[in-house]
């Protein structure tokens, strides 16, 4: 017998017959007489909809009461899941993030989880009942709703599994593990059977959508060990483990691409000390997240040119935020560009392995792709190019660097 954590995200509980689908799969483990706690998201396009319910009441943003509206999808889930199970013999119940409590930050929309209460639940799990938790919410120092952004379910999955000591979390989704790509646009795409905590973070972080980047850094952090696996089909899934756990490490694990990226260029920008601190805190107070950053000497060689990308849904709160400040930092004129993809190669055999880069340089040149911004880290390397060249792009470096199906994907590139 032991503790395991099943997190059923928005397509795996999408009507009535998804959600009795995975109360069986949940009451096979059950039966297999180990102590079971069920994380579960709102149904599929339920979020979007209280959404749209509380805009049409109000457009402003009480960033509380956004929180009552959004959290409500859950406690439905968790509701219909406990019936279910019932409705199987199997004892159940459903609680909510302030029930436990779940406790958290006073950030409203993206709060951070600072302690869970285990009391109720481990009582519960003594008693044999099954405890269906619903996901993405909290409970504030003074007793507010909050929830834990976009993916948030993962995110209380995980924590979950830490503080009740779990032997595994099974984060049951659409597809049937972590891809080397993404398998929609690369048919010849693989399925891992293991990856390292640092690599899903990179690659959630970079565009992958398969689990929340906080959930991972946590899971990372206290080691609790994830199968992020399908709802509907019944075969493994994709592990994730600490580096140490896999023994042939692959130079290039995955490539990830992420649409949501708009590129702002600054130009002739005055060469200064401070000039970045002028561009970026502003930035910053505005709740602009900036990612990829790019400095040049301009032409006149007595000025810069700064580059930088944030979200496209930031783009024009950005340019807006530096066209006030443009006397203030001193630049001559602003361009921005959304029709871009940021393309990344992921891999922890990047440390041990020279050339990386140059490999990626080389495929994308022999397509007549042409970079507009690079980044590195110690293991992934992140290009910028239009956004047209999208499939091209990653068809050709999940070529080069051996990743498709059926090729030998130990080595050097």
């Amino acid at each position: 017998m032991y503790r395991i954590v099943q997190k059923f995200g928005g397509t795996s509980v999408a009507d009535t017959q998804r959600i009795k689908e995975a109360a069986k799969k949940v009451a096979f483990e059950h039966s297999q007489g180990h102590q079971v706690v069920v994380v579960v998201s709102a149904m599929a396009g339920v979020t979007n909809k209280l959404i749209e319910f509380k805009n049409c009441i109000n457009n402003g943003l009480d960033a509380s009461e956004y929180d009552v509206v959004l959290s409500s999808g859950e406690q439905t889930s968790a509701a219909l899941m406990a019936l279910a199970l019932q409705n199987m013999g199997v004892r159940a119940r459903s609680w909510l993030g302030w029930q436990i409590p779940i406790w958290t930050d006073n950030v409203h929309g993206k709060a951070r989880i600072t302690g869970i209460e285990t009391d109720l639940l481990e009582n519960q799990l003594k008693e044999n009942e099954v405890v269906v938790v619903a996901g993405f919410q909290g409970l504030t120092p003074d007793k507010r709703i909050t929830t834990l952004g976009r993916g948030g379910s993962d995110l209380t999955a995980v924590a979950l599994a830490g503080a009740l000591r779990a032997r595994q979390c099974d984060i049951f989704t659409d597809v049937e593990g972590i891809y080397t790509c993404d398998p929609r646009i690369v048919s010849s795409a693989s399925k891992l059977d293991k990856i390292t905590y640092e690599e899903m973070m990179e690659m959630s972080s970079l565009g992958a959508k398969v689990l929340q980047t906080r959930a991972v850094e946590l899971a990372m952090n206290y080691n609790v060990r994830i199968q992020v696996r399908s709802a509907f089909i019944d075969s493994p899934g994709t592990y994730l483990v600490s580096e140490d756990e896999i023994v042939e490490q692959q130079v290039v694990s995955g490539i990830s691409h992420n649409r949501d990226e708009a590129k702002v260029t600054l130009l002739k920008v005055s060469d200064r000390p401070g000039v970045a601190a002028g561009v970026f805190g502003p930035l910053a107070e505005a709740s602009v997240n900036v990612d990829m950053i790019v400095q040049n000497v301009s032409e006149d060689g007595k000025t810069t040119d700064l580059t930088f990308t944030v979200g496209q849904a930031d783009l024009n709160l950005a340019v807006e935020v530096l066209e006030t400040r443009k006397e203030e930092i001193g630049f001559h004129k602003i361009i921005a560009d959304a029709e871009l993809v940021k393309i990344s190669i992921v891999g922890v055999g990047m440390r041990s392995h020279p050339g990386v880069a140059q490999t990626m340089f080389n495929a994308l040149a022999k397509e007549g792709i042409n970079i507009k911004v690079i980044s590195t880290s110690e293991i992934k390397v992140s290009i910028l190019i239009d956004e047209e060249y999208t499939e091209l792009a990653l068809k050709a470096l999940h070529s080069a660097y051996g990743l498709d199906r059926d090729t030998d994907r130990i080595g050097s590139p």
